[in-house]
């Protein structure tokens, strides 16, 4: 039997919001850093576009704010908006300490270049060319790893989180987690002081994503199993201009394109988006996913195209370098010609609810990044607010976590496999992976009916039942535990998208096509695992 492994801190995830936690509270407290695959791996490191932050004298917090409530269709939580845009300078400052090598510029703020993005009204982004999470990734993760008091275990996923009310503690809160050794096969049972889902979101529900294959909502999905209310899962944002082509997977076509220019066209030149917002390219993302959607149904078309080789070579490769040499390697030469692009499923705006201290239902669990429903994205994510959120409520959780001591239980029990066998058909895991993605695709997409989703949820019930049998019978795998929480992310979409009886933000219902004049976040309860909600949450109710 393995020994129970003690930390003050347990950190499910290795994107931005895990590794900024990490740093901040390494030289008070031991952590473990938990990441599925490696530190490099997670979402934060394929983000393109940048960060937005206020750091121009001629921009302002307000315009800021407002615009991320433009976005956001009315319903982003006001408090936790200006939360984050308040401390954006803060965060750039801190990530530039760090060492991450933002694209200069000779004068201005900070001396860094500021580019815009659809729904800015103002340039904002700082940006590290147009690999800004690469860089950010990998500053960090040099960090980390340097750090003595930074416990990392890669190739390890999160079973489930040892909650008490589960193991006859009601009172206890979370305490750890059970978590997967992938390549020794067995599971360890990890006791912490505090525990963090940081575990990006749940875009691998969907067939066709920008994300990486790590985003399965496991930290939802343990969440929401361990009693914690979730919130706004209906809203997933499909990214407008995911790279048309069959030998590139999950390649994104930054927003910052479109900012510095680039035109969507049909394939004969013909310019649509101005027919849909008078903003045109620079609408925010919902609106120019749906157009894109509109019109390549409208005409049959397998894709559009983005034009932004009206601008001189030197500015594109200077810009977009990276974009330039993943194309160019496709025989695509973004100077010269369009680039062909489809949405995507890209962000989880919804996700575990917390409070501005980054604190959920349970006492002793946290929920940071995409991972988290803070209130900040509302109905729409804000281009580039999602890397601004992980900075500043990694910080909060951390000042959080320093100013509230937990006791550590010693006596957890170890995971119990007596009662369970190798898997005999392991097919079956494959097969309902594929059959979820592909009808969540065709039934919870860009457009949604009524109808459509409550098929959805008829197949998602069925799935669930056999997969729970299987979880049941059968030992542990990466892969079972990736769809175990896929099953239960594609059931909070599902049951988020039928309770919205009206089309805001990133939710289109052709049965319920008007906006109401109020609107309201959508929460959902479990019911099975009751926790006795805190004080500090009863205002986002």
């Amino acid at each position: 039997m393995t020994a129970v492994l003690q930390f003050d801190v347990l950190i499910l995830g290795s994107g931005l919001a895990g590794q900024s936690l990490a740093l901040r509270l390494a030289d008070h407290h031991s952590v473990a850093l938990v990441t599925k695959c490696q530190l490099e791996d997670g979402a934060s490191s394929w983000a393109q576009g940048g960060i937005a932050a206020v750091v121009d004298p001629m921009d302002s917090t307000e315009a800021h704010a407002r615009d991320t409530h433009i976005a956001g269709a009315g319903i982003c939580d006001d408090g936790a908006t200006r939360f984050v845009v308040e401390h954006g300078r803060e965060a750039i400052q801190w990530l530039a300490a760090q060492g991450v090598p933002f694209t200069p510029a000779e004068e201005g703020p900070l001396h860094m270049h500021l580019t815009r993005e659809g729904g800015h009204s103002h340039r904002r982004i700082v940006h590290v060319a147009d690999a800004t999470g690469a860089a950010v990734q990998e500053t960090l993760t040099q960090k980390v790893r340097a750090h003595p008091n930074i416990r990392v275990f890669e190739h390890h996923i999160a079973v489930d989180l040892i909650v008490g009310h589960r193991i006859g503690r009601p009172d206890s809160g979370c305490l750890g987690a059970y978590i997967l050794d992938i390549a020794e096969d067995h599971v360890v049972t990890f006791a912490a002081r505090h525990t963090v889902v940081a575990t990006g979101g749940a875009g691998k529900v969907y067939l066709y994503t920008t994300n990486p294959d790590t985003a399965t909502g496991d930290g939802i999905a343990m969440a929401w199993r361990a009693g914690c209310r979730v919130a706004n899962m209906e809203f997933i944002q499909f990214h407008p201009t995911c790279l048309y082509h069959p030998q590139a997977k999950s390649f994104l076509i930054s927003e910052a394109v479109r900012g510095e220019g680039g035109l969507l066209k049909l394939p004969d030149g013909t310019r649509f988006m101005l027919q849909h917002d008078p903003r045109g390219e620079l609408a925010p993302r919902d609106i120019v996913a749906r157009a894109i959607d509109y019109e390549m149904k409208r005409h049959g078309l397998d894709c559009v195209y983005l034009d932004i080789s009206h601008r001189p070579p030197e500015f594109i490769t200077t810009h977009f370098p990276t974009i330039h040499a993943r194309c160019l390697e496709l025989g695509i030469d973004i100077t010269k010609e369009p680039i062909p692009v489809v949405p995507a499923a890209h962000y989880t705006c919804g996700g575990v609810l917390t409070d501005l201290r980054a604190r959920t239902d349970l006492p002793g669990l946290y929920a940071i990044g995409e991972t988290a429903c803070t209130g900040l994205h509302g109905a729409n994510r804000l281009a580039s607010n999602s890397l601004l959120e992980c900075v500043v409520f990694g910080e909060a959780a951390a000042e959080d976590i320093l100013a509230h001591p937990r006791a550590i239980t010693e006596d957890l029990p170890e995971w119990d496999e007596s009662k369970v066998t190798d898997a005999d058909e392991a097919v079956v895991i494959a097969h309902n992976w594929d059959e979820l993605r592909r009808f969540m695709w065709d039934y919870v997409g860009i457009v949604r009916t009524t109808k459509r989703l409550q098929r959805a949820q008829h197949r998602i019930a069925l799935l669930h039942r056999e997969i729970d049998e299987y979880y049941a019978n059968f030992r542990v795998s990466n892969d079972l535990i990736e769809l175990r929480n896929l099953v239960v992310s594609a059931e909070l979409i599902v049951r988020g998208a039928l309770s919205r009886k009206e089309s805001r933000g990133l939710h289109y219902s052709r049965d319920y096509p008007e906006t109401l004049p109020k609107g309201r976040a959508t929460i959902i309860r479990n019911l099975r695992w009751p926790t006795g909600l805190p004080r500090w949450m009863s205002a986002r109710d």
